[in-house]
């Protein structure tokens, strides 16, 4: 078992850069004399837009509004309470301490609330519609990146009036910094919501439209390339196949290609368009870019999503952690005095939970909470407005009667006067962490004649398995090859100016306004 924590080694260097580097973020905020005017979201119209806005204004009216030079949101992909609560527990014991009464890092920050991330149109949501709300101040449909709910899923036609601007495109075309982190594909749902306008989240590449026709519809990564996200500042993450022709060999591994079937290479396109521009897809060129320029960086490490934490170190070229690209793109961003606005994702807590691998999802937790960390120290609660959510929960449970110091991954070991004890109805022993459905109701035992896997969906006994191993699968209810989300409220931790509006129950859109009102980024509902 390895824990996942703050990689003090093999960052002191790159720590001790970044708080040369940041030493202005320190200073009282100057965005309220700046002299930028608040834009006006063309979205402003939308009723979830204008109710959240004037939701928030109301707040700020009770309870004032400090302004903030700079935002960072921070968003833990599919990490529900179950599972920030998990992580905590994980931590201390991997740490040697007591788990139950341990603290992230996440959990310091003074205020919080619970946000409700019901979208348009399904009670339990997807990262597509969730991070839009967050992105743009609007919910909308499940499936939808940077539109309204007013277009048709998958629809090219329906998209023009219905697009909505980003806080990112907003802060960026107002001359701040801008940065976007994420450990899955840079094209996928939640940093693709910083600036994607599609009807359908799967269109990452021209190959990846199904019919939809690109001479009216852009992909997600031509998106990034031809819009306002092609000046932003930093963009660090995985999916650089969406970004390559089919007739280009991966950089890293030798049979893979790109995605794209246009012939363009999108990662040259960029670097060509003008200014200090540098890309990297390895840990060497990660190592080599200087954070403390004003270079514009473009990292992506991976063909697809970038490696699970538990599994980095294995990756012969080697990717930076979460927490070293959160280092280096506040340094980066740092040295634009007007401020800067960064989205960092922790993408990969939500494909673990997909798998039904708690440890895995857990270990990505834990490098999601360096990283917050890493903010915290090189920024100022006087001037950094510093937001930590999710977009969605998952199924995992945390069940039965385990004892205090139980191992949050084994076998639960019920204390004497506890109901039920450590067995289950059927006699068989049960893990603290299960999941409500998933690929863990099931287990592969064989093949058939003709050579397909067959699946034994009864419960199996545990009591001579590791749980703790990497690739355990906890046990779910509900067989599915993928367990899906959940839909309950998640939470929002938030410090710095702004962070006094972060309380109660809150629209998961409230975020947007919160973010946008305390930067200056947008008007007033009165001003409107």
């Amino acid at each position: 078992m390895r824990l996942a924590v703050v990689a003090l080694v093999s960052t002191l260097a790159l720590a001790a850069a970044c708080a040369a580097a940041v030493a202005t973020s320190t200073a009282p905020s100057t965005r309220a004399s700046s002299g930028n005017k608040p834009i006006l979201p063309i979205q402003a119209d939308d009723g979830y837009y204008k109710s959240a806005a004037t939701t928030v204004d109301t707040r700020i009216a009770e309870r004032g509004l400090k302004p903030a030079r700079n935002v960072i949101l921070f968003i833990g992909d599919g990490m529900g309470i179950s599972t920030i609560t998990a992580a905590r527990i994980y931590a201390g014991q991997s740490a040697g301490v007591d788990g139950e009464s341990f603290h992230l890092a996440m959990e310091t920050l003074p205020w919080s609330a619970l946000s409700k991330t019901y979208s348009h149109d399904y009670q339990v949501s997807d990262s597509a519609a969730t991070a839009t709300a967050m992105s743009s101040g609007l919910k909308t449909k499940s499936g939808f990146l940077g539109v309204s709910s007013a277009a048709n899923f998958g629809n090219c036609a329906s998209v023009p009036g219905t697009e909505a601007d980003t806080l990112f495109e907003i802060a960026q075309r107002s001359g701040l910094a801008t940065g976007v982190i994420s450990t899955a594909r840079i094209t996928h749902a939640t940093p693709g919501s910083t600036y994607a306008k599609v009807p359908h989240r799967n269109w990452e590449a021209d190959s990846d439209m199904r019919g939809a026709s690109s001479d009216t519809c852009k992909d997600i990564a031509r998106q990034l390339i031809e819009g306002a996200a092609s000046d932003f500042d930093v963009i660090l993450g995985g999916g650089r196949s969406k970004f390559l022709p089919k007739e280009t060999p991966d950089p890293e591994y030798a049979d893979q290609t790109g995605d794209r079937a246009d012939g363009r290479n999108l990662m040259e396109e960029w670097a060509a368009k003008g200014g200090a521009r540098v890309t990297m897809v390895d840990r060497a060129g990660f190592d080599a870019a200087d954070f403390t320029s004003d270079v514009k960086v473009l990292g992506l490490f991976e063909p697809s999503h970038m490696q699970y934490e538990l599994d980095r170190e294995q990756d012969k070229a080697g990717e930076p952690s979460l927490e070293e690209m959160t280092r280096a793109a506040i340094t980066r961003l740092s040295q634009n005095p007007d401020g800067f606005v960064m989205m960092v994702e922790g993408g990969r807590i939500d494909h673990a939970h997909h798998a039904g691998n708690a440890i895995r999802a857990l270990e990505d937790t834990l490098a999601f909470d360096a990283a917050i960390s890493a903010a915290l120290e090189m920024t100022s609660r006087e001037d950094t407005l510093i937001i930590v959510t999710a977009d969605h929960s998952h199924t995992l449970t945390i069940n039965g009667y385990p004892q205090r110091g139980n191992p949050i991954l084994g076998l639960v070991t019920a204390g004497t006067s506890a109901e039920g004890g450590s067995l289950g109805a059927d006699g068989m022993p049960y893990t603290t962490l299960s999941y409500a459905n998933g690929p863990g109701a099931c287990r592969e035992t064989g093949t058939d004649a003709e050579g397909k896997p067959v699946y034994d969906c009864k419960r199996y006994d545990l009591t001579n398995v590791d749980t703790m191993a990497a690739d355990f699968r906890q046990q779910s209810l509900v067989p599915l090859y993928s367990e899906t989300h959940g839909g309950e409220d998640v939470a929002a931790f938030a410090s710095g100016p702004g962070a006094n509006l972060v309380s109660g129950v809150i629209e998961q859109n409230e975020l947007f306004h919160i973010m946008g009102r305390a930067i200056g980024l947008i008007p007033a509902p009165a001003d409107e």
